[in-house]
């Protein structure tokens, strides 16, 4: 008896599950239809591209390609003119680890002005760094620049906290690398709900900071 109410309710808890996966990924991906442009000239302009944060080398010494589009997508939209400055958002957890100085030196290598970038040393999630965009650097419209799949997860979010949002494609990975970053996003899609249900914050906010 015993066996069969556990039996029972694994399998009620695996059909949670499934159904939760599904109607996250859902709403996010609906959410995003028209807000996420992969061509400069028709993404809309906007004041400041928040690039959103990874590691600039796999643990192998390989550079990340997530890393390496998303710095490529940040070149190409200011050389646009489709922004006007550029926020890099990620995590300095650590003396040795710090995401947005790696992109801050390559994006000056790449002619972007020193002046013109701004770095969130705090964009530890992907929450943090929407949120810091408005409460730090005073922005309510922002243009995200990642990957498709991370850009439509970001874009609920920022949406939640009042934000105004558009993405700007960076280059998608494929392959068994890209594949096991999408599986674990279907989990983060889900973990966006649960934040928004239980009024999770950033880690740290801090003194704002003003961009000019």
């Amino acid at each position: 008896m015993k066996k069969k109410t556990f039996l029972k309710a694994f399998f009620y808890l695996i059909i949670l599950c499934v159904l939760s996966i599904y109607l996250s990924n859902y709403a996010i991906e609906k959410n995003a239809q028209e807000k996420v442009f992969s061509e400069t000239t028709k993404v809309p302009k906007n004041k400041v591209g928040l690039v959103l944060g990874t590691s600039k080398h796999l643990r192998d010494g390989r550079i990340n390609l997530y890393y390496k589009y998303r710095l490529e997508a940040a070149i190409q939209l200011f050389k646009s003119n489709k922004i006007e400055f550029i926020v890099i958002s990620g995590d300095n957890s650590t003396k040795s680890y710090d995401e947005p100085t790696n992109f801050k030196e390559d994006l000056i290598k790449a002619g972007i002005p020193k002046n013109k970038i701004y770095l969130d040393y705090a964009g530890f999630r992907t929450l943090d760094s929407v949120v810091r965009i408005k409460e730090i650097f005073g922005q309510t419209s922002v243009t995200i620049i990642s990957q498709e799949f991370h850009i439509e997860r970001a874009i609920y979010l920022a949406e939640h906290f009042n934000i105004k949002t558009i993405g700007f494609n960076a280059k998608d990975i494929s392959g068994k690398y890209g594949l096991k970053v999408k599986l674990r996003e279907y989990l983060a899609r889900v973990k966006v709900f649960v934040d928004i249900i239980f009024k999770v914050e950033p880690k740290f906010l801090g003194k704002k900071i003003e961009i000019e």
